[in-house]
């Protein structure tokens, strides 16, 4: 096959990188003795080291197993960022087990759901969720419940203030004395041996057990094997030009969703890098965290940087310490980047995955041919091609948009217990992403936009990406995204949702005007709402499809009155 973005891999970049036949789990073994006194986790300036956090994994690990979890069982995690979810992650592979991240803004209802379709036995809780897994759990097939407080691993005078003002009120003290098999966090690892039984583990065996489609539909697990998250932690560490033991990551992304999970914690983990965790982006924290902690990789998606770039006082902060910072999850627009740049001396660069591969394919070069717009090229060992999208098998020549495809060590198995669906995605070992792109003739790729999203106006194909680009550009407009609304003439029209920078004021007129200059006359947006705000995922990507079902519900109450 002609990869012709080989000649765009900075020095120190190889084609093809020999990874090693180990479990995931081993790199932190790995790193816990090559550098076991330096910080694995910095959680509000308290420090666990390699040694430490290696020592918890075995005696997780060593509680599972001796509360008869066996290879191949799937134990849930429903925490935010904190070093409780390392820990059990980690522990739970080393017991041979299967690793179910949850979403901690999960409700009863979708929490039930995964805790099923897993067939989960085991769940690690935040304390405040409790309640949560207390409610559905007769419904699903758990069997034990490890329950942990956020403040466990806080710093002693910060866990002391917690305790006095924050644990009752906001909802973090439980009661669970008279629930069965049910423990807390702390005397679960105070009665597990230090060391669990060996479990062999290969590559090939299943690592994690991934949800993805809830933004589409019901969620699916797609099932990463190790041999998966090892190849992408190490592609994600060549690609930045991570240097073993010298970085240190910032995880303001939530470890329970592919992207933080491999580009924060598996890639930090290989590097034996300390991650510093934050367990949301609250702005204060992220700002005060790069200053104090000075991280030099920040995986991140662009609401975050949008949201660094306008801070008023900005000034106050010593942000030079930040190397090279990925953005994912959509598109990059070029003044969010030029500017974030401007204020880190760091590169800012757009790259692109999904959790079906584990999740990152693409990256611009950190410090080479880095252009804006694209989700630059393929990572090592990693191939992607345009098709049809009528029939998915012809490949489109440059310049040409259709589905992008992936082939890679980084793509899942498959959806879990779902053979049909699986075979819709996953042909002759190419992963169908279900994204229109285009590639130029040196191999660097754009995403156009999903295949569900593009609108159709009067016949014309607009990919919401073009129109989103221009209204960043202008000076006004803090964070956009257009969907495409019912028409009776057209089919659909543009219609523009804009949150204004502080202090701003606009007309639609003007954003119209703005458009018209800068776009052909059919993909002008006819509508703009104004908003404080918008609806967006954990992970900070903007849910354009609650925007168009709020619009549908609005069009159908019309239609009663």
């Amino acid at each position: 096959m002609e990869r012709p973005w080989l000649k765009f891999y900075e020095p120190g970049v190889p084609a093809s990188i020999p990874y090693p036949d180990i479990p995931l789990h081993q790199n932190l073994a790995d790193a816990a003795r090559d550098y076991p006194q330096s910080p694995a986790t910095i959680f509000f300036d308290a420090v666990l080291t390699y040694q430490q956090l290696d020592a918890l994994a075995d005696r997780f690990a060593a509680g599972l197993q001796q509360m008869g979890v066996k290879k191949g069982d799937r134990v849930a995690i429903y925490l935010p960022n904190c070093p409780q979810f390392i820990i059990a992650y980690y522990g739970t592979l080393r017991a041979g087990g299967i690793v179910v991240p949850c979403n901690p803004l999960y409700v009863a209802r979708e929490l039930e759901h995964q805790l099923n379709d897993s067939g989960s036995e085991t769940i690690v809780a935040l304390s405040k969720l409790y309640p949560v897994v207390k409610a559905i759990r007769d419904r699903t097939p758990l069997k034990r419940v490890i329950v942990t407080s956020i403040k466990e691993y806080f710093p002693p005078i910060l866990r002391f203030m917690f305790t006095l003002l924050k644990e009752k009120k906001e909802g973090h003290a439980v009661d669970i004395s008279k629930d069965p098999n049910t423990i807390w966090f702390q005397d679960f690892l105070r009665t597990a041996p230090a060391k669990p039984q060996p479990v062999p583990v290969t590559p090939q065996d299943t690592a994690c057990l991934l949800y993805t489609g809830g933004t589409t539909g019901v969620p699916k697990a797609a099932e990463l094997s190790h041999r998966n998250l090892v190849a992408n932690a190490i592609q994600c560490a060549v690609w930045c030009s991570g240097r073993r033991g010298q970085e240190k990551f910032l995880a303001a992304l939530p470890l329970f969703h592919s992207y933080g999970m491999t580009t924060c914690m598996n890639a930090g983990i290989y590097m034996a890098s300390p991650v510093i965790l934050l367990p949301q982006f609250k702005l204060k924290d992220v700002l005060e965290a790069i200053n104090k902690h000075q991280p030099t990789i920040f995986p991140g998606v662009p609401t975050m940087y949008v949201a660094i770039n306008n801070y008023p006082d900005i000034k106050e902060y010593n942000l030079r310490s930040i190397r090279a910072c990925i953005s994912g999850a959509a598109g990059l627009p070029v003044e969010v980047q030029q500017k974030f740049q401007e204020l880190t001396g760091g590169r800012l660069v757009e790259g692109y995955g999904l959790s079906e591969a584990s999740p990152v394919t693409h990256g611009n070069p950190v410090f080479g041919d880095c252009r804006i717009g694209t989700i630059g090229i393929p990572f090592p060992d990693t191939d992607a091609k345009i098709v049809d999208l009528e029939t998915g098998t012809r490949e489109l020549p440059p310049g040409e948009a259709g589905e992008l495809i992936i082939k890679g060590p980084q793509v899942m198995k498959g959806y879990w217990n779902r053979p049909d669906e699986t075979a819709l995605v996953l042909r002759e070992g190419w992963l169908y992403t279900g994204d229109i792109a285009r590639r130029d003739a040196d191999g660097y790729f754009q995403i156009v936009d999903r295949k569900k999203d593009m609108i159709i106006a009067g016949g014309f194909n607009i990919y919401p990406r073009d129109v989103e680009e221009v209204l960043y550009q202008h000076p006004k407009i803090k964070e956009a995204v257009v969907a495409g609304v019912p028409d009776e003439y057209l089919g659909e029209v543009v219609k523009a949702y804009v949150v204004l920078k502080e202090g701003e004021t606009a007309t639609e007129q003007e954003i119209i005007e703005f458009c018209r200059q800068n776009l052909a006359k059919y993909k002008v947006p006819r509508i703009v709402e104004f908003r404080k705000d918008l609806p967006k995922t954990m992970v900070g990507k903007i849910l354009r499809r609650v925007l168009v079902e709020e619009e549908r519900a609005k069009m159908a109450k019309a239609k009663q009155q």
